[in-house]
């Protein structure tokens, strides 16, 4: 009777001591690498909802969810471009060069002027022939960046690039007088002879092909435009210019301010 107690004593405890064993072996046992999809997925969902929607796609363990920016374009052209002649006018005495009587006087003028006729941003018209690709340097800046922007807006946005085409530049004396003779529209006190101003086409653009040949998708021009009005208003609320929408024209009168 004493040996059976001996034994079911000896029994309980081997049990207790192996329960013991199996415990201790469970809370200090070397943890295992976690499975790398249950740990990224979290860390990268937090990750993806704070960087800023254009950077989602890097994100591989989150699909974007952003959209392209909307297009909105302006309420009214005119009412967002108003600025008229003796607006601009005043501007382009104050920033421009005394104005340049011909071609060949503007040839001994270039070292107040910048030549903008070569611009990644943007293209100078081939067929200008009543103004030459030169604005002071506070223009030349200004023209720059409108271009630039137009091409960063179109990215975001999801449009095709395509670049500005820049249709008049700085006349002389000798350009006005003729444009006087056929264009009921130029004024013999443009701003345009202080180098101060400049138009930009809303009705035809230069489509950027990409590296390697494949056709770009078709993109209306009045979308264009639209894209294009957002960047001027932005530009000009900025108080960096002032603009006139030419309706007869067909393009955006811009001076530096």
């Amino acid at each position: 009777m004493r040996r059976l107690k001996k034994n079911i004593f000896l029994t309980l405890c081997a049990s207790v001591f192996g329960l013991l064993a199996i415990v201790r072996y469970m809370v200090l046992r070397p943890q295992s690498e976690p499975s790398p999809v249950m740990e990224s997925t979290p860390v990268a969902d937090s990750v993806c909802s704070k960087i800023a929607p254009a950077d989602s796609a890097s994100c591989p363990t989150k699909r974007r969810s952003s959209l392209p920016h909307p297009i909105r374009s302006v309420p009214s052209y005119n009412l967002a471009f108003p600025d008229v002649q003796d607006v601009q006018i005043l501007a382009a005495r104050h920033w421009g060069v005394r104005p340049v009587r011909d071609r060949r006087q503007a040839e001994e003028r270039k070292s107040e002027l910048v030549f903008v006729g070569c611009n990644p941003f943007y293209d100078i018209d081939p067929s200008m022939h009543s103004s030459i690709p030169y604005l002071v340097p506070h223009a030349s800046i200004l023209l720059h960046d409108i271009g630039r922007n137009f091409l960063d807006s179109l990215y975001v946005k999801g449009v095709p690039l395509h670049k500005i085409i820049v249709s008049s530049v700085l006349r002389t004396e000798d350009d006005v007088a003729r444009l006087l003779r056929r264009n009921g529209n130029a004024s013999e006190q443009s701003c345009h002879r202080f180098g101060t101003t400049f138009d930009i086409a809303y009705n035809r653009y230069t489509t950027v092909s990409p590296p390697d040949g494949a056709p770009r998708r078709t993109v209306q021009n009045d979308t264009l435009k639209w894209v294009l009005s957002e960047v001027l208003r932005d530009l000009r609320q900025e108080g960096r210019c002032y603009i006139k929408h030419e309706i007869k024209q067909g393009c955006f009168h811009i001076t530096v301010r």
